[in-house]
């Protein structure tokens, strides 16, 4: 058994360990119940527990929350949408997210998907200062898709 300073009191009996926590006017709290024999603290239960929460509040407040985003393009895409295209993909990555990028094959473009291979190694070498590639392009039926993230800074 410990007391609230710290100090251990030794082995006693459950009546005694429960009367000299009410001199305390605390609780009398089972911290390790598989020792032999188990192991008791005189503690209020109460701050202890609101102490915990607070803990994981400010635990969760610490947490980095990344989202995938996704950027969509064409195997045909103009130069202006891939601009805009690469200027919101940078958004996404300088705020700190990972970003999926997709190419779709319609119809005919099914037959020279070459063409969306090029896409995708142009848009990763467009952004290869600020990212790594974390899946590289794949084929999954009518889509290719590659997940980039943001490099790591370096202190």
């Amino acid at each position: 058994m410990i007391d609230p300073n710290g100090d251990q009191l030794g082995i006693m009996k459950t009546g005694d360990a429960l009367r000299r926590a009410d001199q305390y006017g605390l609780d009398l709290v089972e911290i390790s119940p598989t020792a032999k024999p188990p192991l008791c603290r005189i503690m209020d239960f109460g701050k202890y527990k609101y102490d915990q929460e607070k803990k994981k509040k400010e635990q969760k407040k610490h947490q980095v929350q990344t989202k995938l985003k996704e950027v969509k393009f064409r195997v045909n895409v103009g130069d202006h949408d891939y601009d805009t295209k690469m200027r919101n993909l940078r958004k996404f990555i300088e705020h700190g997210d990972r970003v999926k990028i997709s190419l779709m094959f319609r119809g005919r473009e099914n037959a020279h998907r070459e063409l969306g291979f090029e896409v995708m190694q142009r848009v990763i070498k467009d952004t290869v200062d600020i990212t790594t590639v974390d899946q590289s392009p794949r084929l999954n039926g009518r889509f290719v898709n590659a997940i980039l993230v943001p490099k790591k800074v370096q202190k």
